[in-house]
């Protein structure tokens, strides 16, 4: 979990990272948050701040209207109203929304998308998910379901993915994919995703085949959502940005290779890092309170 405060210029004031401990369950999880919030509000007030509003970003489905975490399939709540357990616990206004959108929104605004109205903002970390921004604004679909490109079915009967299917781009090219992929082709092997890339770096053969089949299955799963909905731009981030041109370069290689009616559109490395998000929530908190950025 990433918090902070972030004051009306947007600069970082206070920043803090606690384990999810997800481990616990989707109860213990949820008291995490809240305790969280709470406790980057007492900071707030003993700097000599006065907080006036929260921003809350979460992965899954997630219904912002309401304010309910509708679905996670790796926190495993269901139908959560985090919005209204915040604001109760803060007694603050509360901005809640999709964790990707969120970063879709700041990567807009003041990020690597910036002066860009058409875009798809895709991070690849622990999970896949993305995040359409249309005529500048982050488009959630009419369940607040869109943008659940980690759940696009890439390689049929494939590796299992928590929502329950199998071969999901999320299962299939998601940080712990890679390591898992690895560790197959090198048994008893144990890196990380950003090893692999590393290794890759080095010459290790057996990472740059894991590498390739990776970076195939993205170019797939972008591929069949840029021919539902074509954006300008695609900016990557999580994690696995950080790869850099050892993910943009064969990615973009691979694209064009298997593009067919799509038009495959410039891809960056977001501006804002795995921070992006955190940048969003902050974004959504002060809009609500009227505070144009």
């Amino acid at each position: 979990m990433k918090g902070g405060l972030v004051g009306a210029d947007g600069a970082f004031l206070h920043t803090e990272r606690r384990p999810t401990g997800r481990e616990g369950g989707a109860e213990a999880v949820t008291g995490r948050i809240v305790g969280f919030a709470d406790d980057l509000r007492a900071t707030a007030v003993r700097l000599g701040l006065a907080p006036r509003a929260a921003g809350v970003v979460v992965p899954g489905i997630v219904d912002a209207r309401s304010g309910v975490a509708v679905w996670s399939a790796n926190l495993r709540w269901r139908d959560l109203p985090l919005r209204a357990l915040v604001a109760e616990r803060l007694g603050l206004p509360v901005a809640f929304d999709h964790d990707v959108r969120a970063g879709g929104l700041a990567e807009g605004r003041i990020g690597a998308a910036r002066g860009s109205d058409n875009f798809l903002f895709l991070p690849l970390g622990t999970g896949v998910a993305g995040a359409f921004v249309v005529d500048g604004k982050p488009y959630a679909g009419a369940q607040g379901r869109a943008g659940e490109i980690g759940h696009i079915v890439v390689r049929p009967g494939g590796a299992p993915c928590g929502c329950g299917a199998r071969g999901c781009l999320e299962a299939e090219m998601s940080g712990p994919a890679v390591a898992r992929r690895y560790a197959e082709a090198v048994p008893g092997a144990h890196a990380t995703a950003a090893e692999v890339v590393a290794r890759v770096g080095a010459g290790d053969p057996v990472a740059a085949q894991v590498w390739h089949e990776a970076v195939a299955v993205l170019a797939d799963g972008l591929l069949i959502a840029l021919a539902l909905l074509d954006t300008r731009l695609i900016v990557i981030g999580g994690g696995l940005s950080r790869a850099g041109e050892t993910l943009i370069a064969p990615l973009r290689a691979a694209m064009v290779e298997r593009a067919t009616v799509q038009h495959v559109p410039r891809i960056e490395a977001a501006a804002l890092g795995d921070d992006a998000g955190c940048h969003g929530a902050a974004l959504l908190a002060w809009d609500a309170v009227g505070v144009a950025r």
